[in-house]
């Protein structure tokens, strides 16, 4: 017997506010009519149960697995699926059937409805998706405890920043011109803002925007840095092979005033090398522009050292080609790129950064342009060296010091006999194609002296005698003529 009762004038029957599995608690509609408790465990029953699918499904994929590899052994051409796309399909499979508990009673969840928690349930979690480096998060927490220390400006300057890196999620499919516009149109409107409005002094506006700098481009770095849709990676080749056929250029040929024999000086040389090798590690411009002003500032102490007095502009330059031309960096041209279209515009445009920025380009430049008389060389030996033939590094035997590595000197000797192989090879080349020329036209005389024989005297062919018929084949009156005479023997 059902109990009702009558409020605000609806008749309201008590039985169906109860508990669906009839523990005797009032039920909810956002939980299907299930109290809290039974609905836990009516989820906890469903999760096993999903539990127990997705194992099932992993283990029917991996007999698909086996099969596909057994029929690959057997027949050739056929591809089985690798393990590793088998963990990913697994891993999909899951992703679109299993969900959280917190998703259950969530807020959202406990006022939505019946429909909207299904959606919910299929949908996958963005942090399954994401996959984030342990740099980005480290520079995640530093740019918010950065932020704190500015109270309201910090939180709006977080906010923006948020908005603009969830902008660039969805202008992934534009050229990297237009994302590098929308990046410095960020940086002019965040810079002007704080400005005008926060009125915050010139020097902390460097300091936040280094941050924000490091912030955003830390997580846009994989898809704005060499992409595929620009030719960048094909310029990086083009100057590595370039670099590569140039490894034959000497100090002396660049006029650079570095004399690598003085230790201190080599040391120097080592870490501007190391420095403009270690610029392809950074994920940030304003780090990559680091990496090239401390290698700068080595060169500065190297030529320092050599001279002994300060360094000038027109020894700077020349040393800093030498030292691309050593180091070959890696990915040269994205680089530079990255930083020309990425970096914050005013560390560009002014200071010592910007300096040598411009620099490195202009030495980039010299070394794609750089021919016989920017070295002052013939265009005859500008030729070998690139070819390889010789070396102008190469030193006689007689001009070795007594300390010399033996290693060196045993490298030199062996460079010498290689070239004297090539020159060997060379001259037989040359000789095998004078020999079958020779043969060619001798050939060809032989045949014209033939031609000529022929057309001088020709062979004029007669045709057959006719064969010689009896003397009295003709005579038809064979029979009429008197028998032959016959030898008589007269006895005397």
């Amino acid at each position: 017997m059902s109990l009702k009762s009558e409020r605000r004038g609806i008749h309201v029957d008590q039985s169906e506010l109860l508990c669906k599995k009839g523990c005797g608690y009032y039920g909810n509609p956002a939980w299907q009519g299930f109290c809290s408790k039974c609905w836990r465990e009516e989820y906890h029953k469903a999760r096993q149960k999903q539990i127990q699918e997705d194992w099932e499904l992993a283990e029917r994929l991996q007999r698909e697995e086996e099969e596909a590899f057994a029929s690959s052994q057997s027949s050739q051409g056929a591809q089985s699926l690798t393990f590793s796309k088998f963990e990913e399909k697994k891993t999909n499979e899951k992703t679109r059937k299993v969900t959280t508990v917190k998703k259950f009673f969530s807020a959202s969840s406990r006022v939505g409805s019946k429909k909207a928690e299904i959606q919910e349930a299929k949908a996958p979690s963005p942090s399954i998706n994401r996959q984030t480096s342990i740099e980005t998060d480290r520079v995640s927490k530093e740019f918010i405890e950065f932020l704190k220390t500015f109270h309201k400006t910090g939180q709006e300057i977080y906010k923006q920043t948020k908005l603009f890196l969830e902008g660039m999620h969805y202008k992934r499919d534009l050229s990297i011109e237009e994302q590098s516009e929308c990046a410095q149109d960020f940086y002019h409107s965040v810079a002007e803002r704080m400005q005008t409005r926060g009125k915050v002094p010139p020097e902390r506006v460097e300091k936040i925007m280094d941050q924000i700098e490091k912030y955003i481009m830390t997580r846009l770095y994989k898809y704005v840095f060499c992409p595929e849709t620009t030719d960048d990676e094909k310029k990086d080749l083009a100057i590595q092979k370039r670099i590569r056929a140039l490894r034959w250029v000497t100090p002396q040929m660049l006029c650079v005033p570095v004399n690598e024999d003085v230790p201190e000086v080599s040391d120097m040389v080592v870490k501007a090398i190391t420095d403009i090798i270690e610029m392809d590690s950074k994920r940030v411009p304003r780090d990559k522009l680091a990496c090239i002003t401390k290698c700068s500032k080595h060169i500065f102490n190297a030529i320092k050292i050599t001279k002994n007095e300060p360094a000038s502009a027109d020894d700077f330059l020349p040393t800093l080609i030498y030292i691309v031309l050593k180091g070959n960096p890696p990915r040269l041209q994205s680089n530079i790129q990255y930083i020309t279209r990425f970096c914050n515009p005013s560390r560009l445009m002014t200071g010592e950064d910007g300096y040598y920025f411009t620099n490195l380009c202009c030495a980039v430049a010299f070394i794609e342009k750089l021919d016989a008389q920017s070295l002052n060389l013939s265009q005859e030996d500008f030729d070998r060296y690139m070819s390889g033939q010789t070396s102008p590094r190469k030193q006689e035997a007689e001009s070795w010091s007594p300390d010399a590595c033996l290693g060196v000197k045993q490298m030199y000797k062996n460079l010498d006999l290689l070239s004297q192989l090539n020159e060997r090879q060379e001259r037989i080349m040359n000789e095998a194609k004078k020999l079958e020329k020779d043969l060619i036209d001798w050939t060809d005389g032989i045949a014209r002296e033939v031609q000529d024989i022929v057309e001088k005297y020709p062979l004029e062919i007669k045709p057959p005698n006719q064969p010689l018929a009896a003397i009295d084949s003709e005579n038809v009156e064979n029979d009429k003529l008197p028998p032959p005479l016959q030898p008589q023997v007269y006895a005397g």
